[in-house]
């Protein structure tokens, strides 16, 4: 079974299996710290004032949790994973620098961080949250583009895929290769057309941002795509990830908003009897 990490700052502390404490830390911290759902968020720079005036000074004096935060890790490619107020199992991961969104250079740069492998291993809070681990194919991450987006600090949601898109994915799954294609047909729930590529591996160590980004045209700027990364199994039960992009397009009511793959109520997780 995979070991669940929990990081005080820059140090990691390995638990050998599930511990009811863990998912208690995490059941607290969706229920004290999470914004109520009737907040809105008109100031775009709430979740990184949230991270640098509270979470990080925190971790810098060694204090766990570094609340609102369920972790913060220091250093070079730093990053913090903040319970979102959207449903009660969604973390996000957002980096410590001051990264926009999608479409900033930063990551693209050689020395980038590879966030979203550092969000695919955060699933550990939702699943600490579910009380029970998750099969792979049960979880994903999703960023919004620069306009299906409500903050101007790039985060990445973690959290269960709804049921139809999962059922869509393991249905076209053969269809989906190593290149770049669009999906026979839109995802739902609105019918958003997205392009799909097959990555193999039991983690994340390709870069979805520079693979994306390598496979656009000149004429396309990365503000207009949103990016989901799958959990998956091949035919073979071997695993890997489908990664997905869609595209803003205003006059089919798109907004490249990749949240909408997922389901906050997680209601195709697998839970504790």
């Amino acid at each position: 079974m995979r070991r669940a990490i929990q990081a005080i700052g820059t140090k990691a502390c390995r638990v050998p299996r599930w511990s009811l404490t863990l998912a208690m830390f995490a059941s607290s911290i969706a229920a004290a710290q999470s914004p109520p759902a009737t907040q809105k968020f008109e100031d775009r720079n709430v979740l990184w004032d949230a991270i640098h005036q509270r979470c990080a000074p925190k971790a810098m004096r060694k204090i766990f949790p570094p609340a609102p935060c369920a972790d913060v890790q220091l250093g070079p490619g730093g990053y913090a994973v903040f319970k979102d107020r959207n449903g009660p199992y969604q973390y996000l991961l957002l980096p410590l620098a001051r990264i926009t969104g999608i479409e900033s250079p930063a990551l693209l740069a050689a020395d980038a961080a590879n966030y979203p492998a550092q969000a695919w291993r955060a699933r550990l809070f939702v699943e600490a949250s579910l009380h029970a681990e998750q099969p792979r194919d049960v979880l994903g991450l999703a960023i919004n583009s620069s306009q299906g987006r409500s903050q101007d600090q790039l985060h990445i949601h973690i959290d269960c895929l709804r049921g139809d898109v999962r059922d869509a994915i393991q249905r076209w799954l053969p269809a989906i290769t190593q290149d770049w294609r669009p999906l026979p047909q839109g995802l739902p729930p609105s019918g958003h057309r997205y392009l799909a590529k097959w990555v193999a591996g039991e983690n994340l160590d390709e870069n979805p941002f520079k693979d994306l980004a390598s496979n656009l045209s000149s004429k396309e700027a990365l503000a207009t795509r949103s990016l989901a990364v799958v959990g998956a199994y091949n035919a073979a039960h071997q695993p890997g990830f489908v990664l997905l992009s869609g595209r803003v397009d205003v006059a089919a009511g798109d907004h490249g908003h990749a949240e909408e793959l997922q389901d906050p109520t997680c209601a195709i997780a697998r839970r504790p009897p």
